[in-house]
């Protein structure tokens, strides 16, 4: 490690020269922007790191994969990530052009740089300083998704008709930030995710509220009470079904997220809150007895992201013709992505028929529980990088695809997150954090390291 760290320190300013180039490329899935572009440059980075590259097709955006073999009988590690990147938003929010990076304070700002270009290239970064400082520990195919910001849709597919080359023993990934408590972090999950629309429409345009008032039925109340329907006060999901095949956490699980460091006030505070959601308790229980913080983001959810009449923001005193509410819900181990959509599908044709409900990005949940095979030599592997401990998380609070290699390939599935909390991903300003990127081509190798010495 000690000559990884010298190689690392050795190679920054290249290292960082390569991630401004990387993010020079746009990689846009939902627009298509820069998408085949961002294919090529990103199997050259494969090669150059000494894997043998592979652009696979899958029906959408491709697949970038790469493989290179470790000693004999070694493991052999898949790591994944994704070359797509969010749409770059309001322009006018970004203090400098979100595809030319820019370094100020220790932190380099472009989109990309967190999510998923910084962290997916400390890993390929810290293939290249291990071979050479030696070769791989490991043998290691590298997946790098061209579609998670548009939900991965051919995912699942495209690897399964890969599971003869991807014969592994883990999977291991670098996506989010760290743990709230700015500490080394391994997560063991990650929530699926189910966005949607629901539109209730009207009269054929926008009527006067005193000459239609009590007589034209309005689609905004009409909306609002149904989305009341979905959801009650104490924070109950009232969807019938939607919470079918969820299973409860573990005993080691609750240990671990109940041994997550938090300070609740002050993390709200920091998002000018002064309160949690509303989370109802076990039935039966004191409502003071219900999740805490670190829980919650391990629980279903369902929210509303946005409430419009598409009215350009006219305050016009009209009965709208139509009403539109955005939605997501994040799923917990268990749930299904086809049976929340049923659920959301009925509870609205029974409450508001004449509503439509349309279906956008669907990800499975996954988990690997704490016992799995390698789980104790990636929490050492990246608390040795660190020089402490490392915080396990049962369940990270986003939604990633791993599911395809959990479920889809049966791989116990380990979260390595590099990125500093305030990333800012998918927001104006996005970032990551000099330091920590150049730590996290330490903690990937380290990581590798340590699944080599471990046993099966």
């Amino acid at each position: 490690m000690d000559a990884i760290r010298t190689y690392v320190e050795r190679n920054r300013a290249r290292h960082e020269q390569e991630l401004a180039e990387w993010v020079a490329v746009p990689s846009v899935s939902a627009t298509g922007e820069g998408m085949p572009e961002a294919a090529e440059h990103a199997r050259l980075l494969v090669e150059s790191s000494g894997l043998t590259p592979r652009i696979v097709e899958t029906g959408g955006w491709p697949l970038v994969t790469g493989h290179a073999p470790g000693p004999d009988g070694s493991p052999h590690v898949v790591i994944y990530g994704h070359y797509d990147v969010q749409p770059p938003g309001p322009l006018g929010e970004w203090d400098s052009p979100p595809f030319q990076a820019s370094i100020r304070d220790g932190r380099m700002y472009g989109r990309g740089t967190g999510d998923n270009k910084g962290q997916h290239l400390a890993q390929l970064l810290a293939l290249r300083a291990l071979r050479d400082q030696g070769g791989l520990p490991c043998s290691v195919t590298v997946v790098l998704d061209g579609e998670e910001e548009i939900g991965s849709p051919h995912l699942t597919d495209t690897l399964a008709s890969l599971r003869e080359e991807i014969d592994a023993d883990l999977a291991v990934w670098s996506d989010g930030p760290v743990h709230d408590a700015y500490e080394p972090t391994v997560s063991l999950g990650v929530r699926g995710a189910l966005s949607f629309e629901i539109i209730v429409r009207g009269g054929n345009t926008a009527l006067h509220s005193g000459n239609w008032g009590n007589v034209a039925p309005n689609p905004a109340w009409e909306l609002v009470w149904l989305l009341a329907s979905m959801r009650g006060p104490d924070g109950r999901i009232a969807m019938r079904g939607h919470d079918a095949g969820v299973t409860p956490l573990t005993s080691q699980e609750r240990d671990a997220l109940r041994a997550l460091p938090v300070d609740t006030a002050a993390v709200l505070a920091g998002a000018g809150l002064d309160r949690m959601d509303a989370y109802p308790a076990p039935d039966g229980a004191d409502p003071a007895d219900g999740p805490g913080y670190n829980e919650r983001l391990a629980l279903p959810t369902f929210s509303i992201n946005s409430l419009s009449c598409l009215d350009g923001d006219d305050h016009r005193t009209v009965i709208p013709a139509v009403a539109v509410a955005r939605c997501d819900m994040r799923l917990a181990c268990g749930q299904r992505v086809k049976t929340v959509q049923d659920a959301v599908r009925a509870h609205v044709q029974a409450h508001l028929p004449h509503a439509e409900v349309r279906f956008k990005v669907g990800m499975e949940p996954s988990r690997t529980l704490p016992d799995a095979p390698f789980a104790e030599a990636v929490v050492h592997g990246v608390g040795d990088a660190a020089g402490k401990p490392a915080l396990l998380v049962p369940a990270q609070g986003g939604s990633l695809p791993i599911a395809a290699l959990t479920d889809g390939l049966g791989l116990p599935c380990y979260g390595i997150p590099l990125a500093n909390v305030d990333e800012r991903n998918h927001a104006p300003n996005e970032n990551l954090e000099l330091r920590r990127f150049h730590e996290g081509i330490v903690t990937a190798a380290s990581a590798l390291l340590s699944i080599a010495g471990a046993q099966r």
